[in-house]
């Protein structure tokens, strides 16, 4: 199973399509991105990562179900519930 995770475009570095990166914050975590797959990505914009590479531009409101959804999932993730120390 493949997992795409979004994150917020802070600044975008280059001149060669194949080399665009940029710096994206997912949750106060910040990694470099290679953006050759999504060109019109801007500094602001949500996109969708994977494997280190943002694969399509998110609005704001899809990128806050994804987080959304993560917390729930986390919340739920208790370790004393399976056994687990």
């Amino acid at each position: 199973m493949c997992l795409a995770v979004p994150g917020k475009v802070l600044s975008i570095e280059g001149d060669d399509p194949l080399m665009l990166c940029g710096r994206v914050d997912f949750a106060g975590i910040v990694k470099q991105v290679n953006l050759a797959y999504v060109p019109e990505a801007k500094t602001g914009d949500y996109v969708l990562v994977h494997a280190g590479f943002a694969i399509s531009v998110i609005d704001e409101e899809q990128a806050g179900l994804v987080f959304e959804f993560l917390k729930r999932m986390d919340e739920n993730d208790d370790p004393t519930e399976s056994g687990q120390k």
